[in-house]
């Protein structure tokens, strides 16, 4: 990428096709690891804050959400339950771009998570069930031994060579709507390009918000 591209003077009035570009030139590039990972912050319900990294496996451009699985019972699960917003963070430093989200979270409807884990291959539909995401393990040997104890147990219910695997009610999806989204490339001696975007939702349904158009302004960097 030339340093010397920068956003568009004039700002789009929609940003989402913008980060879906991005986002599809970051995959296929595949210039560094794990282009879709993204840092996914929560707050817990006394407000302590938490940090992660997770994969996004969807980007909605149309409508404007990231989707991301994870145990609902695991520490992000019971932060996001208590307290049902997060931002996230894309940093693509080899393009030299970053995006920021900021909205609302809601759980995917169940036929989303259970499409992308009939997907994962098998050892991890295994895990999903063994793992006590974020709980206390006494020893490494003790995760193994759960693992091995769900596997023999599919298994003996099962008359496959390679048994069906189906999601635990514990793990899923969820959607980031975004709300506010910022997107920023990197300039020469730090003078970055910075834009934000935010735009009010109103609950729909419950997977689904109605949008307001995007209000948009540049920012000192």
């Amino acid at each position: 990428m030339n340093h010397n591209e920068f956003l568009p003077e004039s700002l789009p009035h929609n940003p989402l096709p913008l980060f879906n570009e991005w986002f599809t030139q970051a995959r296929k590039r595949n210039i560094q690891p794990n282009p879709d990972a993204m840092t996914l912050a929560t707050v817990d319900a006394d407000g302590r804050p938490s940090a992660r990294i997770v994969l996004c496996k969807h980007l909605v451009s149309e409508t404007g959400y990231v989707v991301f699985f994870t145990n609902y019972n695991s520490r992000k699960g019971a932060a996001l339950s208590a307290h049902p917003y997060a931002a996230c963070v894309f940093h693509w430093d080899h393009l030299h771009r970053q995006v920021r989200l900021e909205g609302r979270i809601v759980q995917s409807p169940s036929a989303e998570s259970d499409t992308y884990f009939s997907s994962r291959a098998q050892d991890s539909q295994l895990g999903a069930w063994a793992s006590q995401q974020s709980q206390p393990l006494s020893s490494r040997q003790q995760l193994a031994t759960q693992l091995a104890k769900i596997k023999a147990e599919f298994v003996k219910h099962s008359t496959a060579a390679a048994p069906h695997i189906p999601r635990p009610p514990h793990w899923g999806g969820f959607r980031l709507w975004i709300e506010h989204i910022e997107l920023w490339v990197e300039g020469p001696g730090r003078v970055h390009d910075r834009a934000r975007w935010s735009r009010t939702l109103t609950e729909r349904d419950t997977f689904n918000f109605d949008c307001s158009d995007w209000r948009s302004s540049r920012l000192n960097p």
